[in-house]
């Protein structure tokens, strides 16, 4: 049980690697970004990071470009969220503000 366990977290790492802005834009979805120093997380509009970072950045390479709100630190990890739209506040990337 444990190999099939680590087969599926290998998988979804890999697919969640190869996905894009744009592609997450499309679906109308976020990505989760939270701050690996104080824990603060948000939860960003994928469309609105298509107009600052680009349609083709990858999701995990977006956290590079953000700052956390709460403490100003830039170890941000991010991932897609498949759930319904919810813009939050609490990152910039690139020194703009990063939702609404």
């Amino acid at each position: 049980m444990a190999g099939f366990k680590r087969q599926a977290l290998v998988d979804d790492a890999a697919e969640t690697a190869t996905v894009s802005l744009c592609d997450l834009s499309n679906r109308r979805a976020t990505v989760f970004c939270l701050c690996q120093r104080c824990g603060h997380a948000a939860m960003v509009d994928a469309g609105q990071l298509v107009g600052q970072l680009g349609p083709d950045m990858p999701v995990a390479e977006v956290g590079t470009r953000m700052r956390c709100r709460g403490c100003g630190s830039k170890d941000v990890a991010t991932q897609p969220s498949w759930a319904a739209s919810v813009a939050g506040e609490g990152m910039m990337a690139d020194g703009l503000a990063a939702a609404s």
